[in-house]
């Protein structure tokens, strides 16, 4: 063959190919079963530039969508791309029948893997794939709930995220006045544990000698912080947030801090929830902290109890003793009260009521962070998992400690202090996840004797 025609037939090909691409966009109608077509052409396909314009076809058309059309899409990748049965079927076979092949195993493993994971791969080919299919499994899971079939789907997500967003890519920085305002805006945006009021609140946060804010980030979502912690240098161990948030306050010189204070931690990308990288940048920063301060100390939290409230209107609705005994009639009469939120804060501006209510709740507090497990006998508070799971202690509940709207909101303003003791974190967190052990300092343990632990119910013995 000459060469001229090796070359001609090349361009007819790649022409061919051209064509076939225009036909598929020219053909696809923007709704979630045309979606679905596009998306088999490219799983299909084999050629690498055909296959990037596509995936960013995919990535462009899917953003027009309506919500229903994003539902009728993601029961697309449901149906359509999940394990080919049959293929499992007949390499399953062949492992039986010629036991220790290797190739035959591989071909096995390559058979179970669901083909949405290989879509979910092709896709991430597109400039900025990442972060449009970061955006993606987050209409994913707001949908979970209503069909809970896509959870086959989202497992595949999180499959690929947890290794793409792996602790090795991720890069943490200090954010501080210099950083570029883009990034800036984003985290005045996505702090969601104690809101940013524009800003002069923000430069209180990171540009003082006494204040410093940490952020992973990852190459392919850039400018876009995944996670970020904000720390205060304090002389002592904080009981509530307002001083921490001061507009006017005497500055601490960095060098004479002796604790370093986590009050705000706050996930950025909700796409990527359930991809645990928190734990890495509270260790990392605590590292920094040391290189830099060493004269720091302690290392501890001020953090809030998001679930508190619930559980504890849920518990007095049911009736569980332990709640129902421990506070006054006044206060279980707020909770069901058509107006719960102003009957509460009714009760603690009134200074003798919120004093008969201090101990209880505290003691209600601790009960509920140690005693009251879900799921793998974790603690119900997504906070308190979070803590513990990284081998910190419980160490102080504190009455009073978030007086703001939001906080009477989740815990009547009650906050807790989370140690992060260097020597015990390891032996820590292997007890929680080995047994779900709540480790607490000897406060707390006092606390908890004033809330009866509930008896463990032990089955009827068979005759």
């Amino acid at each position: 063959m000459s060469s001229g025609s090796f070359f001609n037939d090349l361009l007819s090909s790649i022409a061919e190919q051209g064509r076939q691409l225009l036909d598929l966009r020219r053909e696809r109608t923007p709704s979630g079963h045309g979606l679905g077509d596009l998306c088999e052409a490219l799983i299909s396909g084999r050629g690498e530039a055909s296959g990037v314009a596509l995936a960013r076809d995919v990535l462009t058309s899917y953003a027009t969508l309506v919500p229903e059309e994003r539902k009728i899409f993601f029961g697309e990748l449901h149906a359509r791309f999940g394990v080919d049965e049959q293929r499992v079927a007949e390499a399953a076979r062949a492992v039986l029948e010629t036991p220790g092949d290797d190739a035959l195993l591989r071909q096995l493993h390559a058979a179970s893997e669901p083909r949405r994971q290989e879509l979910i791969r092709r896709l991430n080919l597109s400039p900025g794939g990442t972060t449009a299919l970061v955006r993606m499994r987050k209409d994913l899971l707001a949908m979970t709930r209503e069909m809970p079939e896509l959870r086959d789907v989202d497992k595949d997500f999180e499959h690929l995220f947890s290794s793409w967003f792996n602790r090795g890519f991720l890069v943490m920085q200090r954010i501080d006045w210099s950083t570029p305002a883009a990034i800036l805006e984003r985290i005045i945006r996505y702090e969601a544990v104690h809101e940013i009021h524009g800003w002069d609140d923000l430069r209180r946060r990171i540009a003082l000698a006494d204040r410093r804010l940490y952020a992973f980030f990852h190459p392919a979502l850039v400018d876009d912080p995944l996670i970020f912690v904000e720390v205060a240098l304090l002389r002592a161990i904080p009981e509530a947030i307002p001083p921490i948030l001061a507009e006017t306050r005497p500055e601490l010189p960095a060098h004479e801090a002796t604790t370093a204070v986590f009050y705000s931690i706050s996930n950025c990308q909700e796409g990527l929830r359930g991809i645990s990288f928190g734990n890495f940048l509270i260790k990392q920063v605590v590292e920094e902290l040391r290189r830099d301060l060493p004269n720091l100390k302690t290392f501890i939290t001020l953090s809030p109890m998001p679930g508190f409230r619930t559980w504890l209107s849920s518990a007095v609705t049911d009736g569980e003793g332990v709640a129902v005994k421990a506070l006054p009639a006044s206060f279980r009469e707020a909770l069901s009260a058509p107006d719960a939120d102003a009957a509460i804060a009714g009760l603690l501006a009134d200074e003798t009521q919120a004093e008969e209510l201090r101990e209880p709740l505290r003691a209600l507090a601790a009960h509920y962070l140690v005693r009251e497990k879900g799921r793998g006998n974790r603690p119900l508070d997504p906070v308190a998992r979070f803590h513990l799971g990284n081998g910190a202690r419980l160490e102080r509940v504190n009455w009073d400690a978030d007086p703001s709207a939001n906080g009477r909101r989740q815990s009547f303003g009650v906050m807790v202090n989370y140690l992060y003791d260097l020597g015990e974190i390891e032996r820590n967190h292997e007890a929680f996840a080995a047994t779900g052990h709540v480790a607490a300092s000897s406060g707390v343990s006092r606390l908890l004797k004033a809330v009866p632990e509930p008896r463990k119910q032990t089955p009827d013995p068979v005759a």
